[in-house]
């Protein structure tokens, strides 16, 4: 009797807690700006394919389910949060089956708990499917472990299709897969059998529309995947990523999920040893890969699918834990789930989003789309009915796309787009341009971003832009949260120009160092310059109002030693200085407004300050 009121109990504690977060995620998703990647998934999904550059074609699939639905970011989300909805009672059913029915509902628990986990189907993109894929696999491989029979079978190849219509990565789930079962004697045994073989058979299926897009693009997606974005070589940085691993998986049920992976070694029940050896293999190859593998685009998420199997485990362990320790696990769980949650409450408000533009955690990729699209908007309304639109990389075509119904804006030819592996897809559509000629001779509207690149490419990257559209006409600047996002929008005329580059300035502030506290009246100072046309002022604005007029043209060679392919004729005597006084105490945002020779004024990033 007591054992049912146990399970009784575990099961209240999941299904309360999964309604709220459940309700939580709708209310959260409906106001979340689109990230810049379902962006372009959207806009994949206006271009039905089997396969595309990046990716197989499920995760476009599904944006298209979700763009039928409705307009707005829900709709395009919604078949995402309803997969991700499915996920944690997969886990429940799988523990409570192999193990028992009040270890399910924990482990269900904690599967909602576990920060990555838990915010699953916020963002529309191949994560979700990858772990329906993924469970639909460990839970028939628990079956098959019992008996081989027609339904285990169907649903590994269930997991098996899905799979390998979401990812390249569901290759390291299989074959960690295949050897979990092969190291044990019931694996072995089951592998024997002819329909786990028709079963792998259509999951091999599922990867021949990747092959075949590989085939006709001389294979460009696996190249990006396996090569273009891996140095392949030992970099000491895998020790920050894989703490930052581990460190999303918070560290008591981390330590938790060692102990179960230990101990389900050693397990007499082959579903026990199955699910540590596959959650440890996944982990640990992982954290292993992020030594050799790429350390620029966002890899935290890699390990998710091993902790997953592991939480099954992980009840028993905490059984045994004094129940300080037990409500401490649980405890920090919530609190890590409620840390991601909180980020992305943060990026789907401005005001505070604004407010961490100084932070290494700003959402960029979620900031300043609205806006965007509001300053296009305006700006076309100005222009000839016949402009074309036209922008800097694939991350604005496509969020201009989603804002705009669009899912053809032309898009220049930029590094990122490679970079991302987006090029190839890109080109396909007979969107991308390497320059203006491809386009005529018609007004443009250019849609560029300074944010895009480092700051000591950006001269580069303005140059590359007047190469590929001709000398700029002065931008009209967007800054969002302080310039965090920048964006830069041309009016080009009618005709195509030649003639040396114009191109947005540049500006750098020595003093004073950003996060300084300083006094009331305080020096500024640093050095500015805009390539074609040259500058003739420079002020300093504090919380976005004019509070000094500065000093410019001080010589500063090594401004103009740095800055070897700068054309503007005012080198070296680009330094500027001002003096600051009356400034009101508290933290404050200092920047520039730069005026051009032209008659242009932009206004420079802003920097956060400390006045005394």
């Amino acid at each position: 009797m007591q054992g049912v009121q146990e399970t009784d109990f575990a099961k209240r504690w999941f299904v309360g807690p999964w309604l709220a977060l459940l309700g939580l995620k709708l209310w959260l998703a409906s106001r979340l700006p689109l990230f810049v990647d379902e962006a372009f998934y959207w806009q994949e999904g206006r271009h039905l394919a089997w396969a595309y550059s990046d990716l197989p074609g499920l995760t476009a699939w599904l944006a298209r389910i979700g763009d039928g639905l409705g307009d707005g970011t829900l709709a395009l989300r919604l078949p995402f949060l309803a997969i991700a909805a499915a996920i944690p009672w997969l886990v429940v059913r799988l523990a409570a089956r192999e193990l028992d029915p009040k270890a399910g509902w924990q482990a269900g628990t904690l599967a909602l708990l576990l920060p990555l986990a838990g915010t699953m189907g916020l963002l529309a993109v191949p994560d979700v499917p990858l772990l329906l894929a993924t469970l639909l696999c460990l839970d028939a491989g628990a079956r098959l472990l019992r008996r081989v029979d027609a339904f285990a079978a169907l649903e590994l190849a269930l997991g098996l299709v899905i799979g390998g219509l979401t990812h390249y990565r569901f290759a390291a789930v299989i074959a960690v897969g295949f050897c979990a079962l092969l190291v044990l004697r019931d694996g072995r045994a089951a592998l024997r059998d002819r329909r786990v073989w028709i079963a792998l058979a259509a999951g091999a299926l599922a990867w021949l529309p990747l092959v075949l897009w590989n085939l006709d693009n001389a294979d460009a997606g696996l190249r990006f995947q396996l090569v273009d974005r891996h140095p392949w070589s030992f970099s000491g940085a895998g020790v920050r990523l894989g703490r930052m691993q581990l460190l999303l998986a918070t560290p008591l049920l981390l330590l938790a999920m060692v102990v179960a992976a230990w101990r389900g070694w050693r397990d007499g029940r082959p579903a026990a040893r199955y699910l540590a050896a596959s959650g440890s293999m996944i982990v640990l190859g992982f954290l292993l890969l992020g030594f050799f593998a790429d350390r620029e685009r966002v890899s935290f998420h890699w390990p998710l699918p091993g902790y997953l199997a592991l939480l099954p485990l992980v009840p028993a362990v905490l059984a045994g834990w004094p129940r300080g320790w037990r409500i401490a696990t649980w405890a920090t769980a919530a609190v890590g789930l409620g840390a991601v949650l909180g980020y992305y409450a943060v990026a789907s408000v401005p005001s505070w989003r604004a407010q961490t533009a100084s932070r290494n955690f700003h959402p960029t990729n979620f900031a300043g789309w609205r806006e965007l699209d509001a300053a296009v908007r305006d700006a076309l309304a100005t222009m000839p009915a016949d402009t074309r639109l036209l922008v800097g990389n694939f991350k604005i075509g496509a969020e201009l796309g989603f804002a705009r119904d669009d899912a053809g804006i032309a898009v220049l030819e930029h590094p990122l787009n490679d970079k991302h592996g987006r090029a190839p897809q890109l080109a396909l559509w007979g969107i991308s341009h390497a320059s203006r000629a491809t386009l005529g001779d018609g007004p443009l509207l250019l849609v560029a971003s300074s944010s895009d690149a480092r700051f000591r490419e950006l001269l580069a990257h303005y140059h590359a832009l007047c190469r590929q559209v001709g000398p700029l006409p002065p931008p009209r600047v967007l800054n969002i949260d302080h310039g965090r996002q920048r964006f830069l929008l041309f009016a080009i005329p009618r005709g195509i120009r030649s003639g040396a580059c114009t191109a947005p300035a540049l500006a750098f502030l020595d003093a004073p160092v950003a996060g300084k506290a300083v006094a009331g009246g305080f020096e500024v100072s640093g050095w500015a310059f805009k390539d074609g046309v040259g500058l003739r002022g420079v002020e300093v604005m504090l919380d976005g109002r004019v509070v000094a007029q500065a000093r410019y043209g001080e010589t500063n060679p090594g401004v103009t030693g740095y800055w070897k392919d700068s054309n503007d004729r005012n080198h070296p005597n680009v330094y500027f200085r001002a003096r600051v006084e009356g400034a009101q105490p508290g933290a404050r945002w200092l920047g520039l407004r730069l005026h051009g020779a032209d008659g242009s004024v932009e206004d420079w990033p802003e920097q956060k300050i400390e006045v005394r």
